[in-house]
C-alpha cells in the first residue's frame, strides 16, 4: 500500500493535461520502443470525438511504474459541462497535478476543478506547463495560482504546494527555471515525494466506493474505484449497498488493475489500489461495495444537479429511416438509458408521448456530444431547443440557474460584446484591462448563454474566449429576446432546384443547395425579417417552344448557411426540431403541415387571452 500513489490531472480546457499524461506514460517505460503507442499523441483521448475536438470528454484511468512505485493516473475533462466526471473521481485520488498554461494563467475551469480537489482534501502539485512558448510568463502565473488558492480558502498545508515547470510537448520538467533538464524526472520525483500514500486501512473488512463505470458486452457492468479498506479476491461474495438503502448480493467475477492504458486481470487486490470489479449488474456511481450486508456504507458524494433539458423524439419526417438503422422509440430509449449508466450528470425521463424522451444535463455541449455520438452509431433522432430547468423557492417564486461567465476579448470588440451581454440580462461583476485584451466576469442566466458563444465568435472575429461555471439558482431575470430572424419554410416536397432557389434567396439566406431532398415543413433558409414565410424551393422552370429572353443566363446562388450541430441547437426556435441522422443535419418545424401549424399558433394565442 505504501508503494501506491493515486493522482488526478486537472486543468482548464487545452492547458495540456492529456499531452502531459502521454509524456508520463512514455518516459516511465510503459511502452516498448517499437510499440505503436510510443509514437502516438494524446493516447488517453480514445474516443473519435475527443480526437477531433481536441478535448477530453470522459474521465479515464491509466497507470505506470516508476522505480518500485505503482502510480494510478486519472485524466479528467476541463469543460464545466463534463463537471460530473471531475466530481466523482475525486473519491479515488489522494493528490492532484494542477496543470496551468504558462501563457494564459489560471482560467475559469482551473478554478472549478481546483475547488473540487481542495474540498476533497487532495494534496496539490502545481505544474506550470508550456514554458517553451514565446509568451510564457511562469513567475507571473505562479503568483496568480497562489492568489487563486487563497481565494478558494486553501489550508496552510495546501498553500505550501510544490511547483514544477514543464513542457509536456518537448518532454522535460524542472524544479527551478534555471535547471537543465531533458526528461520528466523531476515531476516523477515530486509525485513520489509529495503525494501521500492512499488513505486506506489494510487489515479491516473489504470496502470500495464506486467512482466510475464502464460496460463490457461479455462481463456486464465494470465498477471502478479505490479500495478503502481490506482486500478483494475473485470469487469472493460481496454486497452492493445502493444509494436508496437496498442491498444486493453478488459474487466478484473478475478484478482489473491498470498497467499503462491496458486493463490487466488480477486474482486479488489490496487496500489503496484503484481497480475495476465485475459481477454487479445494477451498481451505480457513488454506491459502496463491501463484504457483508451489515457494514455501513461510505459517505455518498452528491453531484451537482442538471440545469438544462431537451426533448429527444423519434424521427417521424418523410425522410426518416433513409440514413440510419436505429430509428424506433425502443432503440432511442435503450441508447439513452445506456448513456445514463456511465454518465452520472445525465437524466432521462419518459414523457406522456411514447415517442418523446426528456434528457437533462449540465450544458448544451454535453447533450450535443451525445447527439453526435448517436449519429455516428447509426441513430436518427429529433432534438428540440435547450430549455433551462426552473425551481421554486419557499414563497413559490421561480428560480433559474445563474452561471458565472468569464470572457476574454480584444479591446475593440468590447462595446458590442457588452451590449450583447446586457440584452441577455448579465450582471458584470469584474472587468480588467491588460494590454489589448479585456477580461470580463459576469453573472448570467443559463438561458442567456444559449447561443452566446456563436455571437461572441462573430463579434470578436474568432478572437474571443469564454468559459462558464454553475453559480447558483437565483430569481428569474425576466424575458430574454430570442432569435431576431424568422424561417423560410418549404411548402412542397421534392428536390430543390436552382431556378426556385434563385427566387427564394431574395427573401433571406439559404440553407440548402440544388439537388437536396426537401419535404413540406422543412426549414430551407433564414428570413431577413421576424416572421416565417412559406416558400417553394422545388419549383421547376416551365419549358415552352418559345425562346425566352432569359435563356443562357447563369443562375448565381449565394453560398448556403451550413451549421454545426452545436450551432443548430442554439439556432432553432421553440417550435422547431433539429433532425440529426448519420449523414444529414436538417432543421424542421415540429408540426410539418402549414394549416395545422397556423391552428396551433391560434389556439396558443386564445389560451393566453383566456388566462
Amino acid at each position: 500500500m505504501l508503494h501506491i500513489r493515486n493522482i488526478a490531472i486537472i486543468a482548464h480546457v487545452d492547458h495540456g493535461k492529456t499531452t502531459l499524461v502521454d509524456c508520463l506514460l512514455k518516459q516511465s517505460g510503459t511502452f516498448r520502443a517499437n510499440q505503436a503507442q510510443a509514437t502516438e499523441e494524446r493516447l488517453m483521448d480514445s474516443m473519435d470525438l475527443e480526437r477531433e475536438k481536441g478535448i477530453t470528454i470522459r474521465a479515464k484511468n491509466a497507470a505506470f511504474k516508476y522505480q518500485h512505485y505503482h502510480v494510478n493516473i486519472v485524466d479528467t475533462p476541463g469543460h464545466a459541462d463534463f463537471g460530473g466526471e471531475v466530481e466523482r473521481i475525486m473519491n479515488m485520488i489522494d493528490g492532484v497535478l494542477l496543470v496551468v498554461d504558462a501563457g494564459d494563467g489560471p482560467q475559469a475551469q482551473t478554478r472549478f476543478v481546483l475547488r473540487k480537489a481542495l474540498e476533497a482534501g487532495a494534496k496539490p502539485i502545481v505544474v506550470i506547463n508550456k514554458i517553451d512558448r514565446e509568451n510564457a510568463a511562469p513567475h507571473k502565473v505562479l503568483d496568480q495560482v497562489f492568489d487563486l488558492f487563497q481565494s478558494l480558502h486553501a489550508t496552510d498545508e495546501q498553500l505550501d504546494f510544490p511547483v514544477i515547470y514543464a513542457s509536456a510537448k518537448l518532454g522535460y520538467a524542472k524544479v527551478q527555471l534555471e535547471d537543465a533538464s531533458d526528461t520528466m524526472g523531476p515531476l516523477f520525483d515530486a509525485i513520489i515525494k509529495h503525494i501521500p500514500p492512499p488513505r486506506a486501512r489494510a487489515g479491516e473488512e473489504f470496502k470500495m466506493l464506486v467512482a466510475n463505470l464502464d460496460y463490457s458486452d461479455y462481463l456486464g457492468r465494470i465498477a471502478f474505484g479505490k479500495i478503502v479498506s481490506g482486500k478483494a479476491k475473485v470469487g469472493d461474495p460481496a454486497v452492493c449497498l445502493h444509494g436508496d438503502g437496498r442491498k444486493g448480493s453478488a459474487k466478484i467475477t473478475a478484478i482489473f488493475h491498470f498497467e499503462g492504458m491496458k486493463r490487466i486481470e488480477i486474482p486479488e487486490a489490496h487496500a489503496g489500489d484503484i481497480i475495476g470489479v465485475t459481477g454487479f449488474d445494477d451498481v451505480f456511481i457513488g454506491e459502496t461495495l463491501t463484504d457483508t450486508a451489515e457494514r455501513q456504507p461510505l459517505p455518498f458524494v452528491p453531484i451537482d444537479p442538471p440545469t438544462i433539458k431537451m426533448q429527444f423524439a423519434v424521427n417521424d419526417g418523410p425522410l426518416g429511416g433513409l440514413d440510419g438503422k436505429l430509428v424506433t422509440a425502443r432503440h432511442i430509449r435503450e441508447r439513452l438509458i445506456k448513456e445514463t449508466r456511465t454518465n452520472v450528470a445525465l437524466r432521462v425521463v419518459d414523457t406522456d408521448a411514447p415517442n418523446i424522451f426528456e434528457v437533462s444535463g449540465r450544458g448544451e455541449m454535453q447533450i450535443a456530444i451525445l447527439v453526435e455520438q448517436m449519429r455516428r452509431e447509426g441513430y436518427e433522432v429529433l432534438v428540440s431547443r435547450p430549455e433551462v430547468i426552473y425551481r421554486k423557492d419557499e414563497q413559490g417564486r421561480p428560480l433559474e440557474p445563474i452561471e458565472r461567465l468569464f470572457v476574454e476579448i480584444p479591446k475593440d470588440a468590447m462595446g458590442v460584446v457588452m451590449e450583447n451581454l446586457s440584452s441577455r440580462k448579465a450582471e458584470i461583476s469584474d472587468l480588467n484591462h491588460h494590454g489589448d485584451q479585456v477580461s470580463i466576469e459576469a453573472l448570467i442566466p443559463m438561458r442567456g448563454l444559449i447561443g452566446f458563444e456563436t455571437d461572441l465568435v462573430n463579434q470578436t472575429r474568432g478572437l474571443g474566449v469564454m468559459s462558464h461555471l454553475f453559480h447558483e439558482y437565483g430569481p428569474d431575470r425576466g424575458d430574454i429576446p430570442g432569435r431576431k430572424s424568422g424561417s423560410l419554410v418549404s411548402m412542397e416536397s421534392g428536390e430543390a432546384t436552382a431556378y426556385a432557389l434563385n427566387a427564394v434567396q431574395e427573401r433571406g439566406r439559404l440553407m440548402v443547395v440544388p439537388g437536396d431532398a426537401i419535404y413540406a415543413g422543412m426549414i430551407v433558409g433564414e428570413n431577413a425579417r421576424e416572421n416565417d414565410i412559406p416558400v417553394n424551393p422545388c419549383k421547376a422552370k416551365k419549358l415552352t417552344n418559345m425562346r425566352s429572353q432569359g435563356d443562357g443566363k447563369g443562375i448565381q446562388l449565394d453560398p448556403p448557411l451550413k451549421m454545426s450541430l452545436e450551432r443548430a441547437l442554439e439556432y432553432i426556435g421553440s417550435d422547431e426540431y433539429l433532425e440529426a441522422t448519420p449523414k444529414h443535419l436538417r432543421l424542421r418545424k415540429k408540426i410539418l403541415n402549414e394549416t395545422q401549424r397556423k391552428r396551433a399558433a391560434q389556439s396558443r394565442a386564445t389560451k393566453v387571452v383566456k388566462e
